[in-house]
């Protein structure tokens, strides 16, 4: 008997049009009290795309990418996809798979790390819509994180060495990379898996991020110099957040004499709204203003070998393939202790 009867991709979702972009928005604030000027304020951000965030597409894209990939390699498993914040909404996609005959179902969420929004948020929000469906509900299973899969490095790798090309030759020599992720509250990353756990302040989050950068700068055609950086912070000020900001730290390197960066957003695993946004434009513009030379590594997105780590994750737990890790670090552990809750 097969362990699996389906495959789930579970992504984020977006609006595909301007009269979305609101009703998103509250679905992704909905019990936190943001204020609707914040919301709107917020909304101009896809308004400047037409209201479309790219990240369904994307996920379209990557699942007809996996299904050829499925097709090719003998994997024998229909293929569904689920959003948290818009349609195809989560809960209706679980509601179509129980009326499917669907009984154990293999999910991968679009995240690659620790940290309680892109594991015990994708947990909850699971075991939130299994309830809605009561008896005869499918039993779903989440592919642990894989940020340190070969299928996930080679792209940032790939990606990485061809945007420092891009660059002219006396600006390639004193380049900064920025390795940019998406900023989280202080405690949320801390919780994702304690110093007490082997981690240090910033807890599975920041070390795996870390660990990321160190795997593809290693792979380049030299050492180059690097560093973390956020992006997309949306809390108050009084929070601590992770820091330092993508722009805030440009700004100090071009003080310092750097006379280029090159920012990876190796937190992402597609080019979706925080990265069109906040990276092409906002940090972009950052750049230019500060008189630097900047360019933008692509996200891992449908590269052939992320696709490829698709199909090698599912065979690993269907029991027909190998676990593939770069790195060592040890496994996370949440607050709730389902951060990177395993099988």
């Amino acid at each position: 008997m097969r362990p699996y009867d389906a495959f789930l991709l579970i992504s984020f979702g977006g609006p595909e049009g301007e009269d979305e972009v609101i009703p998103f928005l509250e679905n992704v604030t909905r019990g936190r009290n943001i204020p609707r000027e914040r919301l709107a304020e917020v909304g101009e951000h896809y308004f400047l795309f037409g209201g479309v965030s790219p990240i369904n597409q994307q996920c379209r894209d990557l699942l007809a990418a996996v299904t050829s990939d499925f097709d090719a390699n003998g994997i024998d498993l229909p293929i569904y996809w689920g959003n948290r914040f818009w349609e195809p909404m989560l809960t209706d996609t679980l509601a179509q798979m129980k009326k499917d005959g669907i009984r154990r179902v293999l999910a991968l969420p679009t995240s690659a790390y620790c940290n309680w929004s892109s594991r015990t948020a994708y947990h909850e929000d699971i075991e939130r819509a299994l309830a809605e469906l009561g008896e005869d509900a499918p039993e779903v299973d989440l592919i642990r994180p894989f940020y340190d899969h070969p299928g996930f490095i080679d792209p940032l790798v790939e990606y990485t060495q061809a945007s420092l090309e891009q660059l002219p030759a006396d600006q390639r020599e004193g380049v900064r990379l920025l390795f940019s992720a998406h900023s989280i509250p202080s405690a949320m990353a801390e919780a994702s898996g304690p110093p007490g756990h082997g981690f240090g302040p910033e807890g599975a989050y920041g070390a795996q991020l870390a660990e990321v950068a160190r795997l593809v700068v290693e792979r380049l055609d030299r050492a180059y110099p690097y560093e973390l950086v956020y992006q997309s912070r949306s809390g108050p000020p009084s929070q601590p957040w992770l820091e330092p900001d993508v722009n805030d730290r440009m700004e100090e390197l071009a003080g310092e004499g750097v006379p280029a960066v090159v920012v990876i957003p190796h937190g992402f695993v597609s080019d979706h709204m925080e990265v069109k946004f906040d990276l092409d434009v906002e940090a972009r513009d950052t750049a230019k203003k500060l008189g630097i030379g900047y360019e933008r590594a692509l996200s891992p997105g449908t590269h052939p070998a992320f696709v490829s780590m698709v199909t090698e994750l599912v065979r690993e737990y269907t029991g027909r393939g190998e676990e593939h890790k770069l790195a060592s670090l040890p496994p996370c552990a949440g607050g709730s202790g389902q951060c990177c809750k395993q099988r």
